[in-house]
C-alpha cells in the first residue's frame, strides 16, 4: 500500500507544481458575487452591450431621416478642354475647340414628410462659367432660392410603415439587451455549480480516501489476528484504491471547472478561485397569473410579435401599390439669374417653375404584380399562424416554469434532509464496523449514499436557481425585489 500512497502523492504534486511556480491570489466568491461579475466583465456581457449600441444608433438613424439635413456641395474646378461638332445656321457643321472651366457651390435644405412619404427641399446655387481662348469670358449664373417636393411613390408610404416599426424595434431591442444579461446570469449559475460540484466532489474524495486507509488499517490489523477472513481485508483495500482514484479525478476535474469559471468571469490563470456555496433560499411563491401578465408587458418576444404582424401589413401595403398605378410627383418654383459681373447676378432675379408628373400604368405584366400581392398575402397568414402558436406556447412556458420553481424549494429541502440523514446513517454504520458489528459491504453501501446525498444536495440548489433566473428572463422581473428588471441605457452608449 506504500506504492499507493506514495502514486497518489505524486498526482498531487503534479497537479499542485504549476501553482506553486506562480504567485496565485485566492479569491472566495459568493454565489451573488459571481453573478454580478458576469454581468459585469464577462464577454457575453461586453457582446451583449455592443449589440445594444448597434441597435442604438439604428434606431437614431432611423430619427434622423425625420430632422432637417443641411449639405453643402461644390464643383471646384471643372475643367474641360475638348474638340466638339457644332452645327451652323445653314445646317453644316464644324468643329470647334471647347476651352471651358465651371465653378459651382450648392446648399441643399430637405425635410422628408412622415404624413405622405415625400420630401420638401430648398436649394440656393451659384455657378461660373470662365470660357477660355479667343472668345474670352466669364459668366455667373445664381438661382437664390428654390422650393421645391418631390413624391417618389403615390400610394406606398414608406415612411408610415417606419414610424410604427422602428420604435417597436427599439423597444425589443432594450428588452433584448435586459433578456441577454439574464441569459449571462444562467450561464454564471452552470458554472458557479459546475465549480461547487467539483469543490464538494473533491472534499469528499479526500474524506473518503482518510477514511478508507484508516479502515484498511485497522482491517489488515484484525486479519493478522485473524478475526477477519481475507476476502474482507482485500474488499478494503479494493475501497482504498478506488478512494484514492477518486480523489485524483476529482483534483483534475477541479481545475478544469476553475479553468472554465474564471475564462467566464475574465480572470488570468493567477487567480485561484474558491466559492462559497449558499446555503440559503429566499422565501419565495410566484403567482402564475401575476407572473403571466408581467412577462406579456416585459419579454422582448412578446414584442417581436407585434413587430412582425406589423411587418407583415406592410408586406402586403407594398406589393399592393406595386401591381396599380404608379405616380411620381417632383415640383419647384424659385427664382434664377445671369449676368456676366458677380455684382450684378443677385439682382432682379427671373421666375423659375418646373412640374414633372410621371405615371406608370400597368398593361401587361403577365400577372407579376398580382402575384407577388398573393404572395404577400400569404406570408401575411403564415405570419399571423406563426404568432399566434408562438403566443400560445410562450404562455405555456410560463406556466411551466413557475410550476417547476414553486416546486423547487421543496425539492431542496428534501435534498438537504437526505444529505443529513445519509450523513449520520454513515458515521453510525462507520461506527458499527469499527466495532465489528457490520460488515465492509454494509459500509460501502453507507458510503455511497452518503456521496449520492450531497451530489443530490448541489443538484438541488443548482436546479432551484436555475429555476429562479429562467424565470427572471422569461418575466424581466425580479421577484424577490418586486420590481421589472432595468439598466441605464445611456450609459450604455457613451
Amino acid at each position: 500500500m506504500n506504492s499507493v500512497k506514495i502514486f497518489i502523492v505524486f498526482i498531487i504534486s503534479f497537479i499542485a507544481f504549476p501553482a506553486l511556480c506562480q504567485e496565485q491570489i485566492i479569491e472566495e466568491l459568493t454565489f451573488e458575487e459571481v453573478i454580478q461579475l458576469a454581468r459585469e466583465q464577462s464577454p457575453d456581457a461586453i457582446m451583449a452591450k455592443h449589440q445594444f449600441r448597434a441597435n442604438y444608433w439604428e434606431f437614431r438613424t432611423f430619427k434622423a431621416d425625420y430632422w432637417p439635413n443641411l449639405t453643402l456641395g461644390t464643383s471646384f474646378p471643372e475643367f474641360s478642354r475638348a474638340i466638339k461638332k457644332y452645327q451652323n445656321p445653314d445646317g453644316t457643321y464644324t468643329y470647334v475647340e471647347d476651352n471651358i472651366n465651371t465653378t459651382s457651390a450648392q446648399l441643399n435644405l430637405r425635410q422628408n414628410v412622415g404624413l405622405t412619404g415625400g420630401q420638401i427641399f430648398a436649394t440656393s446655387n451659384l455657378a461660373r462659367l470662365d470660357v477660355f481662348g479667343d472668345n474670352k469670358s466669364t459668366s455667373y449664373l445664381s438661382t437664390p432660392i428654390s422650393i421645391g417636393y418631390r413624391q417618389p411613390v403615390l400610394f406606398y408610404n414608406e415612411y408610415k410603415w417606419q414610424k410604427k416599426i422602428e420604435p417597436l424595434k427599439y423597444e425589443e431591442a432594450k428588452k433584448t439587451y435586459i433578456s441577454a444579461l439574464e441569459d449571462v446570469s444562467l450561464k454564471a449559475v452552470a458554472y458557479f455549480f459546475d465549480l461547487a460540484l467539483a469543490q464538494q466532489n473533491l472534499q469528499v474524495a479526500q474524506i473518503n480516501y482518510s477514511n478508507a486507509d484508516t479502515l484498511y488499517q485497522i482491517a489488515t490489523g484484525r486479519y493478522n489476528i485473524g478475526t477477519i477472513a481475507e476476502n474482507e481485508l482485500m474488499q478494503m483495500e479494493l475501497s482504498l484504491l478506488n478512494a484514492g482514484s477518486s480523489m485524483n479525478s476529482s483534483m483534475v476535474d477541479l481545475e478544469i471547472k476553475k479553468f472554465q469559471l474564471r475564462s467566464f468571469l475574465g480572470f488570468n490563470e493567477k487567480v485561484n478561485l474558491k466559492l462559497i456555496i449558499p446555503r440559503e433560499i429566499p422565501e419565495l411563491t410566484v403567482n402564475v397569473e401575476q407572473a403571466l401578465e408581467i412577462s406579456r408587458q416585459n419579454n422582448p418576444d412578446v414584442i417581436a410579435f407585434e413587430r412582425q404582424l406589423i411587418e407583415a401589413e406592410r408586406d402586403v401595403s407594398r406589393a399592393r401599390s406595386e401591381k396599380g398605378l404608379q405616380a411620381d410627383l417632383y415640383a419647384s418654383i424659385g427664382y434664377t439669374q445671369q449676368s456676366e459681373e458677380f455684382s450684378e447676378v443677385y439682382v432682379n432675379p427671373q421666375n423659375q417653375q418646373t412640374l414633372t408628373l410621371g405615371l406608370e400604368i400597368p398593361i401587361l405584366d403577365w400577372g407579376l404584380g398580382r402575384g407577388r400581392y398573393k404572395m404577400a398575402q400569404s406570408s401575411q397568414e403564415v405570419i399571423k399562424t406563426t404568432v399566434e402558436q408562438a403566443r400560445t406556447d410562450f404562455v405555456q412556458s410560463v406556466f411551466l416554469n413557475v410550476m417547476q420553481f414553486n416546486l423547487q424549494d421543496d425539492q431542496l429541502m428534501i435534498a438537504a434532509k437526505s444529505d443529513t440523514i445519509a450523513q449520520k446513517r454513515y458515521d453510525m454504520t462507520k461506527q458499527r464496523f469499527l466495532i465489528g458489528k457490520v460488515d465492509v459491504l454494509d459500509l460501502n453501501v453507507a458510503l455511497s449514499e452518503k456521496d449520492a446525498a450531497k451530489i443530490n444536495y448541489i443538484a438541488a440548489l443548482r436546479k432551484y436557481w436555475s429555476n429562479f433566473y429562467n424565470l427572471r428572463k422569461i418575466t424581466l422581473y425580479d421577484f424577490i425585489k418586486n420590481e421589472s428588471l432595468d439598466t441605464d441605457y445611456d450609459t450604455l452608449i457613451e
